[in-house]
């Protein structure tokens, strides 16, 4: 890709609930993945800029559905999901959370495709596979980041990448799977060319 059209995100609201969200018009993406496998640190280095998703040494501190427009208008989205897994809040929040991700991924009607964020030393834990059962029971593309790959040796990272290509063929047919490093800097390029298609940004 040539400019970053992801430079232009830019926050706009945040909901505790898939009503609060922006008219289920025009074009999103949503970005989700367990509390603790960097998925705001990989929106931001996808978008360029350092504060767009709050990150925090404390997992779980993305509690609701954040919205950041990209581009002049509302009509292209990107949906920071809420992080799930090792957040210590009581388990009434935890099942809020799970039910506020479960309807929004089923229900809402903009939604072009969703970021499966996993890191890569300890991929396909019980609430990715969740997630890629509900991609293809619902034909909702799927896209995986395999962050942190920089704390992989390169073999190491390699046949990661081609286990869980393997068990993604499986668990639900036509998701894809790449390495990624928010700190290395690996893997920007495609994550943000896949991202940028289901916006209508560009080609994937």
């Amino acid at each position: 890709m040539a400019a970053n059209p992801f430079r232009q995100a830019r926050f706009l609201t945040s909901a505790n609930r898939p009503d609060q969200l922006p008219a289920d018009d025009g074009a999103e993406v949503a970005f989700a993945g367990r509390s603790n496998a960097g998925k705001s640190s990989a929106l931001n280095a996808i978008c360029e800029q350092q504060g767009l998703a709050r990150t925090s040494k404390t997992p779980g501190r993305t509690q609701l559905l954040n919205v950041f427009p990209v581009g002049d208008g509302d009509a292209r989205r990107l949906v920071d999901l809420p992080g799930y897994g090792y957040a210590k809040v009581p388990e009434a929040m935890r099942a809020h959370w799970r039910g506020m991700i479960d309807r929004y991924l089923r229900e809402r009607a903009s939604l072009r495709g969703f970021v499966l964020v996993m890191d890569a030393r300890h991929p396909l834990k019980d609430f990715d596979r969740h997630m890629l059962e509900f991609a293809a029971a619902s034909g909702r593309e799927c896209h995986c980041l395999l962050t942190k790959s920089d704390k992989l040796s390169r073999g190491e990272a390699a046949r990661t990448l081609q286990a869980v290509r393997k068990e993604l063929a499986t668990l639900a047919p036509g998701a894809t799977a790449q390495l990624f490093s928010s700190l290395a800097k690996t893997g920007l390029d495609e994550a943000r060319t896949r991202v940028a298609h289901w916006l209508g940004l560009g080609s994937a």
